[in-house]
């Protein structure tokens, strides 16, 4: 007897080829039959859903975020799940919670506070703790999910637990490294999904002090691939300064030999795509032409929405990332907001911010195109939702003048709207080749990460509703596909990805007309009544995790039926060309 039968529904199978009207039925939590329509029989099943004019698709895999902390007081991933992402892979850029010694815990939470933007108090109230080796951290989430989850190996997390404090500041040495190998080891015997870490000029500490990774040399990082190749079913992931300022030939280099060394795919975040400079992008994607000489496997993340994002002179965001701002925004408020009023002070970030010094991040510099969000003063109030442009013309100043005046009357807290610069048409048709065509891969949501300040999370939604009601630059078959099976195939995830007999019942049911993200807002719900962005969706039905009811019509069920994927058991080893 069938557990639930799925009748009539439009079937995605997440393959790319064509959709096909079908029944689809669970038991025992994979997908046990797929027919023509009626074919199976209704009393055979126990729960029937119509999805007549519905389409049912694989559960999305999301391949890049950082829901590591997030997941010890929220098992379901929100609002990733709302949006019918039923794997997550975290464990990213080198920051994980395993393996951690007790009198870490305080330096890894404000580590991660400073650069994955969650709040430290709420991460103070709901990571409780309770483990030290990556092994203890993994058991804990058994029959405690309700989403399927990976996790990566930090190597942040390494080095600070073989080195401790001196991790920050020197090279390991050959006795130390050994430790750190040995670590590895224990991690990826306990399920690691395989090695992460972060080198970026933009990862700092809790004390503004480069994070571990950023003082370990290549031949490290290098001796780490290499032990992660000794398991089944891992991969690499690595960020690195060429990720935002453009790759250098030594960096391109580097990514090569790690995933030669390793004998695994490895990927990294986020490519920025924008016609403005189309050699910019070339460029990046060499690092994967250039692998592929060598017969290594480099792969580009890259989103297929514009990710909501606000910017902040009061908390880090990704304002800091550029160079002399993070000495400026880093400061007390109150020295802060006296440095923010210095003419000279002004000039040097205007010109920081400019094409020479600022990379990728230069796409932050239109400041007459910023809008004006929540705002905390009377002498603001009435500017929410206008553009500094048209403020600083009414006022007779310099954009940039005019924001700089806008945030110190509200002590720095004004919430303020970056319009994004790559959303002109042929941006977006850029985006789409790529993606379409394999060069580079659905990703890099964060989701779980900069809480208050981006929402990637939502991607799969808004995704769908642009393919089918929006530029239809894809077709739906193949926006799925890019979704389910590429990340699904990239990490080896066994029976995982498409809709096919015998796969696990990871499935996403949503009208056409109907499915999509709805407003961006903020809610006050994670511990300590922290805030963060949020999104429902609209026209998501239902979504299964291993056959069971996770969400019905957009909201959460409680269920918990999402399992720990752990390498070799739940995944299958991906070779490089």
């Amino acid at each position: 007897m069938h557990e639930h039968l799925i009748r009539n529904a439009i079937v995605v199978d997440g393959t790319g080829e064509s959709a096909r009207a079908a029944d689809v039925a669970i038991r025992d939590g994979k997908i046990a039959a797929i027919e023509d329509p009626n074919s199976v029989p209704t009393s055979g099943a126990a729960e029937v859903t119509d999805a007549t004019d519905l389409v049912l698709c694989p559960g999305f895999v999301d391949p890049h975020t950082h829901y590591d902390a997030q997941l010890l007081w929220d098992p379901h991933a929100s609002p990733s799940n709302v949006h019918g992402v039923t794997t997550v892979i975290s464990g990213n850029c080198g920051f994980t919670l395993a393996p951690l010694r007790a009198e870490d815990v305080d330096w890894t939470l404000e580590m991660l506070a400073a650069v994955e933007g969650m709040p430290l108090e709420a991460l103070r109230e709901g990571v409780g703790g309770g483990w030290t080796t990556f092994a203890e951290y993994l058991d804990q989430f058994d029959g405690k999910l309700g989403v399927n989850a990976a996790f990566l190996v930090g190597h942040c997390a390494l080095r600070r637990y073989v080195m401790g404090k001196e991790g920050t500041g020197r090279e390991a040495s050959p006795e130390e490294l050994d430790a750190m190998k040995a670590e590895l080891r224990a991690s990826l015997e306990a399920g690691g999904l395989g090695f992460s870490s972060s080198q970026s000029f933009t990862h700092s500490d809790g004390n503004g002090d480069p994070i571990p990774t950023r003082f370990a040399t290549g031949e490290e990082v290098v001796e780490l691939c290499r032990v992660t190749g000794e398991f089944e079913g891992t991969t690499l992931e690595y960020i690195t300064d060429g990720c935002l300022k453009g790759f250098s030939d030594d960096e391109i280099e580097r990514l090569t030999t790690m995933s030669l060394a390793a004998g695994r795919p490895l990927n990294w975040n986020v490519l920025t795509v924008d016609s403005r400079d189309p050699e910019a992008v070339e460029h990046q994607l060499r690092a994967s032409e250039h692998a592929r000489t060598r017969g290594a496997r480099v792969v580009a993340l890259t989103m297929p929405i514009l990710v909501p994002m606000n910017m902040s002179f009061l908390t880090r965001c990704a304002l800091t990332l550029m160079p002399y701002w993070d000495e400026i925004l880093t400061l007390p408020v109150a020295e802060r907001m006296k440095r923010l009023r210095d003419p000279e002070v002004r000039r040097k970030m205007v010109e920081a911010a400019g094409p020479a010094d600022a990379g990728a991040m230069r796409r932050l510099n239109r400041w007459d195109q910023y809008r004006v969000g929540d705002t905390y003063s009377a002498e603001n109030k009435d500017l929410e939702g206008r553009r500094v442009g048209e403020i600083a013309a009414e006022r007779g100043t310099t954009p940039f003048d005019t924001l700089v005046d806008i945030v110190l009357a509200d002590d720095l807290r004004t919430v303020l709207w970056p319009t994004p610069l790559e959303d002109d048409s042929a941006s977006w048709q850029m985006r789409m080749e790529l993606i379409g065509s394999g060069r580079a891969m659905v990703g890099g949501s964060d989701g779980g990460a900069h809480l208050d300040r981006m929402l990637g999370s939502v991607y799969p939604t808004e995704f769908l509703a642009d393919t089918i009601r929006g530029r239809r630059l894809l077709g739906l078959e193949q926006a799925v596909r890019l979704m389910t099976d590429v990340p699904a195939r990239l990490f080896g995830l066994r029976g995982r990805g498409r809709v096919e007999e015998g796969w696990q019942a990871d499935l996403v049911l949503f009208d056409p007309d109907r499915v999509g993200c709805g407003p961006v807002r903020k809610v006050a719900d994670l511990p300590a009544d922290s805030e963060r962005l949020h999104a429902v969706s609209e026209g998501l039905r239902a979504v299964w995790v291993n056959g069971s009811l996770s969400v019905v019509d957009g909201r959460e069920t409680g269920a918990l039926a999402g399992t720990v994927l752990r390498s070799g058991r739940d995944t299958e080893t991906v070779g490089v060309p």
